[in-house]
């Protein structure tokens, strides 16, 4: 059944309003009248209360006359199509009520077929109106359907470092993402991505870079990010909150828990604005890459370091009897792998858990010292200063430093 247009009269003179109603054939115009009143502050209510579609206003009514009435009607219902209906010495008070687009008039007394000409002429606006409004609609259902894949292409020309900060700040706007600066850009790989004659079928690979993205979007569900894949098959984020460490740790954890299988898992800060997000990513795309070179040995005497690094008693010779290798071959290749050496590394790892404690609590610095593993507060500072170039104390007062997010 096709839609009735509801249509509401308004006229203080009851034959007025017979006369209009008896005049036309509603339903050969797919129309109804569904309320009638005889003053504005009624025809005001009424046309809310149904919501009509089309006003016959006579502009001279009592409590509320029909300029009052049209004025109230454009900041509550603006889409209800108004005919106002005047007599010849109303005309100037009528062109008042033309500024306010009205969408027709009819001068008294209505003839029939002037009548059913200007309420054909509303029916034609309101139907282009509500084709408009569907074709909208439905345009808004497709983009938001395919928002992840339009985030994506966007994401793609993003990293390819392309655009412009105003060109990604309107695409950010329209995908509803942050317009501000991303905080972090991360890149996870798994090996198997890359070797040239894998040993499993392409779609067991897809169900298992979705499981993969699944453990992900698990741990990472409350911050604000994207995440989507690269050209090369690489599971890329971009997060506009700070993710913790722990957190990164238990991204790998979980996939080697549940799937079997070690993921290389890098995260740099972005800095510079917007523009800056495709260096971020490339750094990580280096790290990761570089990642799967790194031999299971230093993998795990890496990880021991960054979990025991707060124990002052930490050593080369520690880590070593851990593995059960010399000192010597472990100090080696950890220099051959890593490019860093083991103390440079346990350094790092303490400045950098250091610079947290500065940016997030009130420790003294005694107690920050304690706690990352160095046994005076003089050698912690020495340490913290040479990494830093400032002292920890200046740190805190305002230093311009960033904290490190590069530990190998």
């Amino acid at each position: 059944m096709e839609q009735a247009w509801k249509v509401l009269i308004a006229d203080d003179e009851s034959i007025i309003r017979e006369g209009i109603r008896e005049a036309v054939d509603w339903s050969s115009l797919q129309m109804e009248v569904a309320a009638e009143a005889e003053d504005g502050e009624e025809a005001l209510e009424l046309a809310l209360l149904h919501r009509v579609h089309i006003m016959l206003v006579d502009l001279n009514m009592p409590i509320m006359n029909g300029i009052t009435l049209i004025k109230h009607i454009r900041e509550k219902h603006a889409d209800c199509k108004i005919i106002i209906i005047t007599g010849h010495d109303e005309f100037t008070y009528a062109q008042e009520a033309i500024r306010l687009s009205v969408d027709d008039y009819i001068l008294k007394p209505a003839r029939p077929d002037q009548l059913v000409k200007v309420l054909e002429n509303a029916r034609r606006d309101l139907e282009l109106m509500e084709q408009k409004n569907e074709h909208l609609r439905m345009a808004s259902q497709q983009i938001n359907k395919n928002f992840p894949l339009l985030r994506e292409r966007f994401c793609h020309e993003w990293l390819g470092g392309d655009l412009t900060r105003e060109e990604i700040t309107e695409q950010l706007q329209f995908l509803q993402l942050p317009v501000s600066c991303p905080k972090l850009c991360g890149v996870i790989r798994w090996p198997e991505l890359i070797v040239n004659q894998p040993l499993m079928k392409e779609s067991d690979r897809q169900l298992l870079l979705y499981a993969i993205e699944n453990i992900v979007s698990e741990w990472l569900e409350p911050y604000q990010k994207v995440m989507f894949r690269d050209h090369s098959g690489l599971i890329v984020l971009i997060a506009w909150e700070g993710i913790p460490e722990s957190v990164l740790k238990e991204i790998e954890r979980s996939v080697q828990t549940y799937l079997k299988i070690a993921v290389y898992l890098h995260f740099e800060p972005v800095e510079d604005g917007v523009t800056a997000v495709p260096a971020a990513y490339r750094r990580c795309k280096t790290n990761v890459y570089r990642e799967a070179h790194i031999s299971p040995m230093v993998r795990r005497a890496r990880q021991y370091i960054r979990d025991h690094f707060t124990n002052p008693e930490m050593t080369l010779e520690l880590v070593a009897q851990s593995l059960q290798v010399s000192p010597v071959y472990l100090s080696r290749v950890l220099k051959q792998e890593l490019g860093i050496s083991f103390v440079s590394l346990l350094t790092q790892l303490r400045i950098q858990r250091a610079i947290q404690l500065l940016n997030t609590t009130t420790m003294q610095i005694q107690e920050i010292a304690e706690a990352v593993g160095y046994d005076t507060q003089h050698y912690f500072s020495t340490a913290f200063k040479k990494v830093t170039g400032a002292s920890p104390n200046q740190y805190r007062k305002g230093a311009a430093f960033t904290e490190d997010g590069g530990v190998p």
